[in-house]
């Protein structure tokens, strides 16, 4: 793995584990905190796939769009895009007054976070790390 992607994954792992933490809290869980951090863990992992098929992955935060980069040169990914506009929303809504996320919102985001984080990293031992 070069040293970018091995970047774009560690970080990944640390919002995984941020996001992990934040929704096992006892004492006042931040529920946006864990959305957020849901959405940075996909969007990491996402760009470091990318860059590791020789894709240049843009300044965004749009998981459909990165999804959209992704599709044509890794066949194999598919997500539901649902999940990605989801995680897209709540990333940015509940960072921001006037909306928060509840457990719920906060568990769903988790939950399509971890199928995602698999998926990913299955995809990359299967396409990526080949051409590292």
């Amino acid at each position: 793995m070069n040293a970018t992607v091995k970047e774009w994954f560690a970080k990944a792992e640390k919002d995984f584990a941020t996001a992990r933490r934040e929704l096992a809290a006892l004492e006042e869980p931040n529920y946006d905190a864990v959305c957020f951090h849901a959405q940075q863990c996909v969007e990491k992992l996402m760009k470091g796939l990318l860059i590791s098929l020789e894709v240049t992955p843009p300044k965004t935060h749009d998981l459909a769009y990165l999804h959209q980069l992704l599709a044509p040169v890794c066949p194999e990914w598919s997500c539901a895009l649902e999940d990605l506009r989801f995680l897209t929303r709540a990333a940015v809504a509940f960072r921001y007054p006037g909306e928060s996320a509840d457990l719920e919102e906060a568990q769903q985001a988790f939950r399509i976070a971890s199928n995602l984080r698999e998926k990913l990293f299955s995809l990359w031992q299967l396409k990526g790390n080949a051409n590292q």
